[in-house]
């Protein structure tokens, strides 16, 4: 009997040899750099800078807390994710030689993530327990990892298709779902989580922004289509499949079940949006990226079209 063939693995950024010297710290991108100085100043401690005496758990029902406590795991799912695409992102940068500016941002971009991650899991466990994993398996598919963490160690993958997706796309729609949260969200220790998140998000946004700007110039029409393809999936595959959004996954049980602990939770003033108040923001947000990224980069993204969302947007 012929033994089996070794499945062989398609190689990563981690098989190439480290070549660290010559080490380059000078200022290649400035913005990117003043990024760094501000995240450096503005840290802050999700166990001692959220009133966390104001949650007040006991003035809701029970109802009210377990779907809070699915809604801020949900929200610690996704953060928890971005833990790990942080570090290979950074591994990228590193093993290619980018500026060295974008090196020193990603580590606190880093310990951001983290913090978000704490925050959304001190509020479930504040609320009576945080829960580990979607209770329906079936919702499984529209909250597991977009796929940046393959992305990023994948040498055939263009770092710019990568930052272009993850960061002028998907942390822009993310930023907007926070700058929502903060005017809906009444409880005040959970309104200051989404507060101190979004203000991490603005610079998260910016470098997405920064990068491309130092990089578009340099990208040849086949590379740019690259970079507008990948931006096409990320909206229509992920965040079109409900990442950041309940409502937006396909119709099922499972998803049915999400979106009603969704709506009670904001009528509990305890942090989450409803459809009716968040879609026209996801579609304001999708068209500005639409605008910025003609502007920009002289790109046109298509128009998009969802089930729940009235014509093509």
């Amino acid at each position: 009997m012929n033994a089996p063939a070794a499945v062989v693995s398609a190689p990563t950024i981690l098989d190439a040899p480290e070549s660290r010297f010559p080490l380059d710290l000078g200022n290649r991108i400035p913005r990117i750099r003043d990024l760094f100085h501000v995240a450096s100043r503005n840290q802050w401690n999700p166990a001692t800078d959220i009133p966390w005496d104001e949650l007040h758990p006991e003035q809701y029902t029970e109802e009210q807390r377990y779907a809070a406590r699915m809604y801020w795991s949900r929200r610690a799912w996704g953060e928890y994710g971005a833990i790990s695409e942080s570090p290979a992102l950074q591994i990228r940068f590193c093993q290619e030689k980018h500026a060295p500016d974008m090196r020193l941002f990603f580590t606190i971009r880093s310990q951001e993530e983290s913090r978000h991650a704490e925050a959304c899991y001190r509020v479930a466990e504040g609320l009576g327990g945080y829960i580990e994993q979607p209770v329906q398996t079936a919702f499984q598919g529209s909250v597991a990892t977009h796929g940046v963490r393959k992305l990023a160690l994948d040498p055939s993958s263009p770092l710019e298709c990568v930052i272009a997706a993850l960061v002028c796309a998907a942390e822009e729609i993310a930023f907007d779902v926070f700058r929502q949260l903060v005017d809906i969200t009444t409880n005040p220790a959970a309104r200051q989580v989404v507060k101190l998140i979004m203000r991490d998000e603005v610079r998260h946004c910016a470098f997405g922004w920064h990068f491309m700007a130092s990089r578009v110039p340099h990208l040849s029409p086949e590379e740019l289509e690259r970079v507008r393809q990948a931006v096409i999936t990320m909206i229509e595959k992920v965040e079109l499949n409900g990442y950041h959004s309940a409502w937006l996954a396909p119709d099922n049980p499972a998803s049915r079940a999400e979106v009603e602990w969704d709506r009670i939770t904001w009528e509990a003033g305890l942090g989450a949006t409803v459809e009716e108040l968040e879609k026209p923001v996801f579609v304001d947000s999708i068209q500005r990226i639409r605008r910025q990224m003609k502007e920009s980069w002289n790109m046109d993204l298509p128009l998009f079209t969802h089930p729940k969302i009235a014509g093509a947007f």
